[in-house]
């Protein structure tokens, strides 16, 4: 009998080990047709998903309520699942290399588990030849269970976008990969039971290389606008303008200048690099690309610190605020923020900006980069704005609303600094405002 019809029959449960942005929501899905039992080593965590709260906001507390998720910090509990889906993070090391530890980790786990006749199936962005080359080889030896005999593996990247509510999982096409024909076509239908398109990638290699290669391709493009936007900034030219000319013509990108972080975009480019560079290659494009995107935290303090300047501002006793801290809009995720490096660099010139945002959460925040958030209402007496990223809720906003923010002096200068083109330039400039985009 297939794994489709076994899970479907009850006859077996799938696991889903890892339950963040990715795994959270895929849990989800897939609890709508089998039994799922969702395991993650966070104890606070999986305590606030049994209270019905979610913590990732990619679900919403009252579709997590309603999940039926089995949810459990207990490895032991993997046994009982014949369909296991591994999505847990692949960080980077300090020196810029690929940090699989948590992908190990969980592999270590699910093999001291692993039953005969399971499937495998990783989530996590990992490098071409890791579920084959590393991963499985750990299978076996912590399960005693040969790979194609007892068990079988296969690759489905994640294509989870945080915030974004239109391109949601059941929507996006989903690439599988299997070992062989047959996991391939397990692994297919148990997927294609939740999601409406479903591509099969000829093999694993394929199926992790075409991850890094989407990710890595947004990563190049966003950083060509950058470079652009900072050329035409010396130029006097508006770049938002320029962008909305171009994309006039049929095969325009629609990309736009921004701050890139968070555990994607901003990281696996660096996953094709150490494999590339492993196998004698050197990508001069995506290193330059990453090298761009990396630095556009401090030309965006710069600028701050300039246009501070050129009103007359001493930036070092002005009051400086910075609007959005997590990675990027309608997100509370501050992994890997860009904002907190623009932050960090006014900190080196001796500024010392004040920090908030709706969705971030302020204890994590802390602990992670040892920086307070502070509620909207100690948004006052402000010289400078910045809005880093443009939640929905900053976007509700009107150009007359955030003057309630700044110091109420006759002729202070309100200075708006909008990296995102939240508003439009001859709006702010007629409405009072010294502005400054990206």
């Amino acid at each position: 009998m297939n794994m489709l019809k076994r899970l479907t029959r009850k006859e077996t449960k799938l696991a889903v080990v890892g339950l963040g942005y990715v795994g959270l929501p895929l849990a989800a899905a897939f609890a709508k047709e089998f039994h799922v039992i969702g395991f993650d080593r966070n104890e606070e965590k999986i305590q606030a998903y049994r209270q019905g709260h979610d913590i990732t906001n990619e679900l919403g507390d009252e579709a997590l309520q309603g999940a039926g998720i089995d949810f459990t910090t207990d490895p032991k509990r993997l046994q009982e699942a014949s369909f296991l889906v591994i999505a847990v993070p692949t960080p980077i090391n300090g020196d810029k290399t690929p940090d699989l530890s948590p992908v190990r980790g969980a592999t270590e786990t699910v093999a001291k588990y692993l039953e005969k006749g399971s499937i495998v199936v990783y989530e996590s962005t990992v490098y071409p030849g890791v579920t084959e080359d590393i991963c499985r080889p750990l299978l076996e030896e912590g399960s005693g269970l040969l790979c194609g005999r007892d068990f079988k593996i296969g690759y489905s990247p994640e294509r989870i976008n945080p915030g974004d509510r239109q391109h949601r999982l059941h929507t996006i096409t989903k690439i599988v990969s299997g070992m062989d024909e047959d996991s391939l076509g397990d692994i297919a239908d148990v997927y294609g039971a939740i999601i409406q398109e479903i591509y099969p990638a000829p093999d694993i290699r394929v199926a992790e290389a075409a991850k890094l290669a989407e990710n890595t391709q947004r990563d190049i493009n966003i950083a060509f606008m950058n470079e652009l936007a900072m050329a035409f900034h010396q130029m006097g030219i508006d770049t938002d303008e320029v962008a909305k000319a171009m994309d006039t013509k049929w095969n325009a990108m629609g990309f736009r200048p921004g701050l890139v972080g968070g555990h994607c975009i901003g990281v696996d480019p660096y996953y094709f690099l150490y494999e590339s560079e492993n196998r004698g290659q050197h990508s001069h494009l995506v290193s330059a690309g990453r090298r761009i995107n990396n630095y556009m935290g401090k030309f965006v303090a710069q600028e701050i610190v300039k246009v501070m300047l050129r009103s007359g501002l001493d930036p070092i006793h002005s009051n400086l605020f910075l609007l959005g801290m997590t990675f990027k809009e309608n997100c509370p995720d501050t992994r890997n923020s860009r904002s907190v490096d623009v932050c960090q660099q006014l900190m080196d010139y001796g500024l010392q900006p004040l920090l908030s945002d709706p969705l971030a959460d302020p204890e994590e925040f802390r602990r992670e980069y040892h920086l307070d958030l502070l509620p909207e209402d100690a948004i006052k007496d402000v010289d400078c704005l910045v809005i880093l990223v443009s939640h929905a809720h900053y976007r509700q906003w009107s150009l007359e609303d955030l003057k309630k923010f700044y110091r109420q002096q006759e002729g202070r200068p309100r200075i708006l600094i909008d990296v995102k083109h939240q508003y439009s330039r001859p709006a702010a400039e007629a409405a009072g405002f010294i502005y400054w985009a990206l």
